[in-house]
């Protein structure tokens, strides 16, 4: 479509639509797989705290194994395809959930199995999206892109997790992974639709240590860069307290709170539409006091909020979960909606995978520590304690983003330059990427 066109982007840009409706359609799935395989574990299987922790980190652990080399594999390969074969390698292991049960198989073994192996096509799949994004569009559509993505990304969300508590209240938990599989279904022939065809990628280097030198080039652009290295290290310990705090939500709600499937479900529904309200307001809040103060706005004001969730109790004592929920959601994609803007246009195209798996392995690979560490405080301490710990450290890591470069300005930088203004090269992958200090 031209630039011209008119509309929204959603009507003037069908690939782009393809791309909306399969992402949300696998997002809506791995909501109600986030309800429906905790509460598989806590209802059905009968699992310890630790036990449901170890269900939520086996999803992110390959993030920490294979998320750096497949940075580099994605900028080697076309993306669309790899997105296809993550997607149809999640739908028999999603339906195979609720075949195992019929069949007597079930156990938490065969729940961890699941969430490594999807998991580890999720990883393909962020990657392989996260650089495919800037080659389907402009770059003057790609912030209304990103906001559209993680705006329904989060109304999925919302949809999902409300629908994993009534499914597992009416039909089952263990049901509930059927509809986790037909949506990834429904992604696969989304993605399949796409008519844009990727260029061919550059042939691969071949000489030994290759794909060691494309990694490298990852981190050191990430380790050389105070914008990058910032957002990263905010991210990998903002991480570790969400997932220690999600990870302990359903057993908190169903233990300690004595909240039935249902309306923890719902719950988790209500929470999840700070997503949504966030990815409204993070375009309108930086065109109005600038990206950078926007991000310390959502990433450290909202975030206080969280410190409300561990005052829930039953009755309407679960407002204080919904608030403190909704601003924590609504702090955390808005600023996943700047993020992934400024990656996007600050760096080299060439180098956008290497640069996503780089930084997606500090900051998802922070997210099965996270969901351990909640699981052992939960464990060792109960589960209020516990929650009062990680729920306390999502604003103490949003003064990383307070202490920083970001707190000195208005906005965040559109392309990396030095202090002399002239654009940075782009660091062939022996070599160090250096970026001075400002």
């Amino acid at each position: 479509m031209s630039r011209g066109a008119r509309g929204g982007l959603l009507r003037r840009h069908r690939d782009f639509r393809l791309l909306w409706c399969g992402e949300t359609a696998g997002k809506f799935g791995t909501a109600v797989a986030g309800v429906a395989m905790p509460l598989i574990a806590v209802s059905t299987l009968d699992a310890s705290t630790f036990e449901v922790g170890l269900l939520t980190a086996a999803t992110w652990i390959p993030w920490l194994v294979i998320g750096l080399p497949v940075g580099a594999w994605v900028d080697r390969l076309r993306r669309r395809p790899i997105m296809l074969t993550a997607a149809g390698i999640s739908v028999p292991l999603f339906a195979g959930v609720p075949l195992a049960a019929r069949a007597g198989w079930l156990s938490v073994p065969l729940l961890l199995s699941v969430a490594l192996l999807t998991g580890t096509a999720g990883v393909f799949f962020q990657t392989a999206y996260s650089a495919y994004l800037p080659t389907l569009l402009d770059s003057e559509d790609q912030p209304e892109g990103n906001a559209k993505l993680h705006g329904s990304a989060s109304a999925a969300q919302i949809a999902g997790q409300g629908s994993g508590g009534v499914i597992a209240q009416w039909a089952g938990a263990v049901n509930g992974m059927f509809a986790n599989a037909v949506t990834f279904l429904v992604s696969l022939l989304c993605l399949a639709g796409i008519r844009h065809r990727e260029p061919r990628a550059s042939r691969p280097e071949r000489r030994p240590g290759a794909l060691a030198r494309e990694v490298g080039a990852g981190l050191r652009l990430i380790a050389g860069d105070p914008w990058l290295r910032t957002l990263t290290l905010f991210a990998a310990a903002s991480n570790v307290a969400l997932m220690g705090y999600q990870s302990l939500r359903v057993v908190f709600l169903v233990r300690e709170v004595g909240l039935s499937p249902g309306l923890v479900g719902s719950l988790a529904a209500a929470v999840s539409t700070g997503g949504v309200a966030g990815a409204f307001a993070a375009r309108r809040a930086a065109d109005r006091v600038g990206t950078a103060r926007a991000t310390l706005l959502f990433e450290l004001g909202l975030a206080v909020c969280a410190l409300l969730i561990p005052l829930t109790v039953g009755g309407a004592g679960v407002l204080f979960f919904v608030a403190g929920g909704f601003c924590v959601s609504a702090g955390v994609v808005a600023g996943n909606v700047l993020k992934a803007s400024f990656q996007q246009r600050y760096c080299p195209a060439e180098l956008l995978g290497r640069l996503t798996a780089s930084s997606s392995f500090l900051t998802y690979g922070a997210l099965p520590l996270g969901a351990l560490l909640g699981g052992a405080l939960g464990t060792a301490l109960g589960l209020r304690p516990a929650m009062w710990i990680t729920t306390a450290g999502i604003p103490l890591a949003g003064l990383i983003l307070f202490f920083s470069p970001i707190r000195r300005s208005r906005d965040l930088p559109t392309s990396r330059r030095p202090a002399g203004g002239a654009m940075l090269p782009v660091v062939p992958d022996d070599e160090p990427v250096r970026s001075p200090h400002p």
